[in-house]
Order: structure tokens, then C-alpha cells, then sequence
């Protein structure tokens, strides 16, 4: 298992990607974080980060792999790689929910372009990683739903498992050895963080029959939404902020159009894409109905 594990953690820096080891079994680093620091070796000049310890030296990782059966990190940032993670339903997810790979296709023909072909891993729980080449002089960081539900991103900040690598799951294989591609523009563009509101001043639709408290929690969180402007996390706040309307939907205390026409103007305000905010509004009231409990149980 060392001699599999150190051939992987080897045929990645061979192509001028820095690694770092894994917890065995595990895609935790096995690094000590800042408040364990001891301020030797590597940080005895202050604290490194798991992308200033990364390496590609192949007598340090010799060493390391030599100590135990880690699994191997990339990180992404030094590597000069945006991988793009595509993650499988949970099967607690209501059945028909699109996995990464259906919604990053939609974003594919959405943006009418194929899917691009490149270096693709299978991932221990079934989902996909795509490599793509950084563009240079531009700092992407990571990022979680930003593009799409279950569309993450890792870039700056960030650490993918390598192939090679086994957890109790299963184990990180290659799919395509295809050559890494150039990140396509309109991916870049797509996790490039706007300058400015892309769309007018937001306005909560008319609220009709619904309760006083489920409009009131209506118009506070769409606002909130359309409030939200950084990338990293305008998605999520949708996501959230439905799932706290939706237990109105779900015990008929608003109806279910107006608040997707409330949060799917409120999404679009902040920034997210009309398909974005359509699959991440129904996610979310998927959600609410099979978890919320009818009203006579909620007392």
C-alpha cells in the first residue's frame, strides 16, 4: 500500500503538481494546523499552510510516504488547477433530484457548449473531478454551488484527493487520461466574482394568499437573497432561505409559485443564473416537503 500511495503522491508532482499527505484512508491533510505549531522545521520562521508545505521534491516525499500509507493531496492552487467537483445525489435526496453531472451538462448546453473533454477522476463515492488549467495571472478560489447544486470548485484555498488514493468508499480512479485542458472562458467568467449588480433593484412581488408570518418570512428572506452578492455564497443563502420558506409551502401557508417567483427574482438580483436559481429553488422545497411535519404534528 506505501509503494501504491507513493507512486501516486509521485506521478502527481512529476507533473508539476504539489502534494500533501492524507490522513490514511481519509482526504483530511495530515498537517498540524496554526494552533499546533510548534514554529520548527518547515515554520520555524512562522506558520506555513498546507500550500506553502506542498512539494513536488521527490526525496521529501519519499521521506514522507515512507512514515505510513497516506493518501494523497493536490493542492490545487500551486498546481495551477481548477478542478471542477461533480458530486452524486445522497439517497436521502428526493428521487429525480439532478447530481453535478446533470446540472453541470444544463450549464454545458446553457451556455451553448459541449462538455469539455479533459483529464476526468472518479471519485471513492461515484462522483467526477475535471482538471482544467488555471488561466494564468487570474486567483480563482474555491467555491460550493456556486455554478450549480452539487458544482463545487477547487482552486486557491483548496486540495483535491489524487487518483490512487482509497478510502472505505472506494478508491480515486482515473476515468480519462485525457490532456488537462485550458479552463474554458465562460466557466471563468461564470466563477469570476461580478463588479456589480447585474440585475435592478429588487422588489418582493405581491404576496396573496398566504399567512401574515409566512409573507413576513417571505419578503425578509428573498431580500436577504438579493442582498447576498459575493459568489461564494449567494447560492447557499438561496438554498437556505428557501428552506425556511418552504415549511410554509409545505404545511399550505403560502402557495408554492409565489414563493418560487419571489426567490427566483431575488437569486437572479443577486447575481446566480436563471437555471441556477430554478434548480437550487426546487432542491431546497424538495427538501421542506418531505422533511417539514404536517401541521397537526408540528404543536
Amino acid at each position: 500500500m506505501n509503494q501504491h500511495l507513493l507512486r501516486a503522491a509521485l506521478d502527481a508532482a512529476e507533473r508539476g503538481w504539489p502534494v500533501i499527505p492524507l490522513w490514511p484512508g481519509r482526504k483530511i491533510p495530515n498537517l498540524h494546523g496554526e494552533r499546533a505549531c510548534h514554529r520548527t522545521g518547515d515554520c520555524r520562521t512562522g506558520h506555513k499552510t498546507f500550500e506553502q508545505r506542498a512539494t513536488t521534491d521527490p526525496a521529501r516525499i519519499e521521506r514522507c510516504w515512507a512514515a505510513g500509507p497516506f493518501n494523497v493531496g493536490i493542492a490545487t492552487g500551486p498546481a495551477g488547477l481548477l478542478v471542477v467537483d461533480l458530486d452524486r445525489c445522497k439517497p436521502t435526496d428526493e428521487k429525480g433530484t439532478p447530481d453535478g453531472a446533470a446540472n453541470f451538462l444544463a450549464l454545458c448546453e446553457r451556455a451553448g457548449q459541449p462538455v469539455p473533454t479533459t483529464r476526468t477522476i472518479r471519485t471513492a463515492s461515484g462522483g467526477t473531478h475535471l482538471y482544467f488549467t488555471a488561466p494564468p495571472g487570474v486567483r480563482l478560489t474555491n467555491s460550493a454551488g456556486t455554478l450549480a447544486p452539487r458544482v463545487d470548485t477547487r482552486a486557491w484555498g483548496g486540495q483535491v484527493v489524487a487518483p490512487g488514493s482509497v478510502t472505505p468508499g472506494g478508491s480515486y480512479t482515473v476515468l480519462g487520461d485525457a490532456p488537462v485542458a485550458d479552463l474554458p472562458e465562460w466557466l471563468q467568467s461564470a466563477l469570476t466574482p461580478s463588479q456589480g449588480p447585474v440585475a435592478g433593484p429588487f422588489r418582493v412581488p405581491p404576496v396573496r394568499d398566504a399567512s401574515r408570518c409566512a409573507a413576513v418570512a417571505l419578503e425578509r428572506e428573498s431580500a436577504a437573497v438579493a442582498a447576498r452578492r459575493d459568489v461564494g455564497a449567494r447560492n447557499t443563502e438561496l438554498l437556505r432561505a428557501v428552506i425556511r420558506v418552504g415549511r410554509y409551502v409545505a404545511r399550505g401557508d403560502i402557495g408554492r409559485a409565489t414563493v418560487e417567483e419571489a426567490f427566483q427574482a431575488a437569486g437572479e438580483s443577486a447575481g446566480l443564473t436563471a437555471v441556477e436559481c430554478r434548480a437550487t429553488i426546487r432542491s431546497a422545497l424538495a427538501y421542506s416537503k418531505r422533511t417539514v411535519r404536517p401541521r397537526q404534528e408540528a404543536s
